[in-house]
């Protein structure tokens, strides 16, 4: 179960959306912008980036027909999906994946969102509890598997779930894995992740908690009778500039938008999902404020108030610096174990591709130096 770190296969996702908006832009147009999202995607292509994830809210596009969009807009670049159990059937579900990875030659992952408030839950008609959604995404995914990984008729009768002789006939592309990517940091989203997810996604926490969360998905797994832990996928935001204190110059500039005007429209989106003067209720946006509250800067360039100023909400801490000082935090997480590393921007298509001229070549440069010159004594270790 030891996990060192691995220099051959790191992932470097990035994240798309339809429409130019973050926080520091409010989006001003439709939000489906055709044009943009195939640029946004051309980019992370040209970038060099392995996928991009495609989020998930109850009132925005819907993901799958995003995903197909793009893939006829893109050749090679990767689809992970994010996808909520308990809005459609599984059944349902696992064709919608395996045609879209039919069409697009095998380029989908599925991101799965357990959902970490119960008035978003309740916007698209779910209303079990935190705990309950945890278990019904067991069987679900048990079902996903199934119908992706096995061929006949089955029949299913679970506690959320019940049906009989479904007869799945579209299989993922050339009967490939279909990697099932995972996010949450509860503990119930621990036991459910480490026991069916690929690639276990966390937000950029600082590197002490990082490697806690790191050991806590490993037990699960380990209790679930795995072999080996899920991959590790963390998320950060980063800040560069072609100096350290241009790129601090501008995480301000940020910051300062953020907490003013423009911002405004974004924190009271984020209201929505967590009511302010109430914590949120998910535990990843828990950890991340606990983080903030220790102190902005930690480690090498890990900067917290950005997370602070949107309530703790989605992945929002920021790495601060030159593309070498950002690259550098990176492998600081290569390091004690992290094998994916999701990174978008607050100006996000000029940012994709600032990312893709200046950091990726510096990371992939690392990367391939470490390997090169692995000595085999550090091996046995």
């Amino acid at each position: 179960m030891s996990h060192h770190a691995d220099y051959t296969d790191v992932e470097i996702l990035g994240m798309i959306g339809t429409a130019d908006a973050s926080e520091v832009r409010p989006n001003q147009g439709p939000i489906i912008d055709p044009a943009y999202t195939a640029r946004f995607a051309q980019a992370h292509e040209a970038g060099g980036f392995d996928r991009v994830l495609i989020g998930y809210g109850s009132g925005w596009s819907e993901g799958t027909q995003v995903a197909a969009y793009v893939a006829q807009h893109t050749e090679r670049l990767g689809l992970l999906v994010a996808h909520r159990p308990g809005v459609v059937f599984p059944t349902l579900a696992s064709r919608t994946f395996s045609t879209l990875d039919q069409f697009s030659g095998g380029r989908v992952a599925v991101h799965i969102i357990t959902g970490g408030t119960d008035s978003e839950q309740r916007r698209e008609g779910d209303y079990l509890t935190h705990d309950e959604r945890y278990a019904r995404t067991d069987e679900y995914l048990q079902i996903l598997r199934g119908a992706w990984d096995e061929p006949g008729p089955r029949d299913y009768d679970g506690q959320y779930y019940k049906f009989e002789g479904f007869s799945p006939a579209v299989f993922p592309h050339q009967d490939r894995h279909l990697d099932l990517f995972f996010g949450g940091s509860s503990p119930a989203a621990y036991r459910v992740g480490a026991k069916h997810a690929d690639t276990y996604m966390l937000w950029g926490e600082p590197l002490k908690e990082t490697s806690e969360q790191i050991a806590s998905v490993a037990e699960q797994a380990r209790a679930a009778g795995r072999a080996d832990r899920p991959r590790i996928s963390v998320s950060f935001r980063p800040i560069l500039g072609r100096t350290d204190e241009e790129a601090w110059e501008r995480a301000h500039g940020i910051l300062d938008t953020i907490n003013g005007e423009v911002g405004k429209a974004f924190r009271q989106q984020v209201a929505k999902l967590h009511p302010q003067g109430q914590a949120p209720q998910n535990a990843g946006s828990q950890r991340l404020l606990a983080a903030a509250e220790k102190g902005d800067l930690h480690d090498r360039c890990l900067w917290t108030p950005t997370a602070k100023a949107v309530g703790g909400g989605g992945n929002s801490t920021a790495l601060v610096g030159s593309p070498e000082t950002v690259a550098a935090a990176i492998l600081d997480y290569v390091d004690i174990g992290v094998n994916t590393v999701l990174i978008r921007g607050y100006e996000p298509l000029q940012d994709a591709i600032d990312y893709g001229a200046r950091l990726l070549p510096l990371v992939r440069q690392e990367l391939a130096h470490r390997v090169a010159t692995r000595t085999p004594v550090a091996e046995a270790v």
